[in-house]
């Protein structure tokens, strides 16, 4: 069943209240609260995976991990909405060993709820089975704003450790917003196998160039739990670089660009 859910994990979150013939801002961070798929043999409700939902003003970035085996899902692209529809326009997506860097179109049907927002995806094909997925989430943001709010793409990664600095390669993005923040990559090992890592949770700004991200879910058990202090040198608005010193003080440093419209 978990690949019905990784399949289904372009989701959303929902709108405020207005005229049905406006666009309506979508901005926010969201949790999901439960996922039910249902079809002619089954409704089974689940309420174990663990994800997280951003939307910028334009774009949107979901993660999450099935905390049954630590496997992990993440993507991420702009978007569109009215009162009662999300258009999803997603660039990039990973789950556990897989990845799609195909742009795809997703119609998306929201419902308000007392919490936040229901979504209802029906006529899902799986198997010869037709399912309707519907997944609910919470608001969980905060009106905290900072420099960093957006979503953000790597391009460049190293690990210096005294003398040596050593490239990273792994696809790799990063959403900031409501007081959360969001990362997920994708890498291939030496066996030219893919592997989808994610870490989400809360941030805040210590100073001008200063960020702690305290990690609440992760693919990693060495990072769920844990505050990272990082660094930020912002080089105008639309890129930065940011170094996590470790305690033996070898730096990983990761340099990113905004992604625009």
């Amino acid at each position: 069943m978990r690949i019905i859910l990784a399949s289904a994990l372009l989701v959303l979150a929902g709108c405020k209240g207005a005229d049905k013939t406006e666009n309506v801002s979508m901005t926010g961070t969201y949790k999901m609260l439960s996922q039910s798929v249902k079809s002619e043999k089954t409704d089974t409700t689940y309420t174990t995976l663990q994800q997280l939902k951003i939307f910028t003003p334009d774009h949107m970035m979901y993660a999450n991990v099935d905390p049954t085996d630590s496997a992990s899902a993440f993507g991420v692209g702009s978007y569109s909405s009215t009162i009662d529809t999300v258009m999803e326009n997603v660039i990039f997506s990973a789950s556990d060993t897989t990845k799609n860097e195909e742009a795809r179109n997703y119609k998306l049907t929201i419902d308000k709820t007392q919490k936040g927002y229901k979504q209802i995806i029906p006529d899902i094909s799986f198997n010869g089975q037709t399912f309707t997925l519907t997944e609910e989430y919470e608001n969980a943001g905060s009106d905290v704003t900072s420099p960093l709010d957006g979503v953000w793409k790597l391009t460049g990664a190293w690990y210096i450790t005294g003398k040596d600095t050593i490239p990273q390669k792994t696809i790799q993005y990063k959403a900031y917003y409501a007081g959360h923040v969001i990362w997920g990559h994708s890498y291939m090992d030496s066996l030219n196998k893919y592997h989808t890592g994610v870490g989400f949770g809360k941030f805040t700004m210590t100073g001008n160039d200063k960020v702690k991200e305290t990690m609440m879910v992760s693919t990693y058990h060495q990072v769920r739990g844990k505050d990272f202090d990082v660094a930020i040198e912002m080089k105008g608005t639309d890129e930065f670089t940011q170094t996590i010193t470790e305690p033996d003080g070898s730096k990983a440093v990761e340099t990113y660009q905004r992604l625009k419209k």
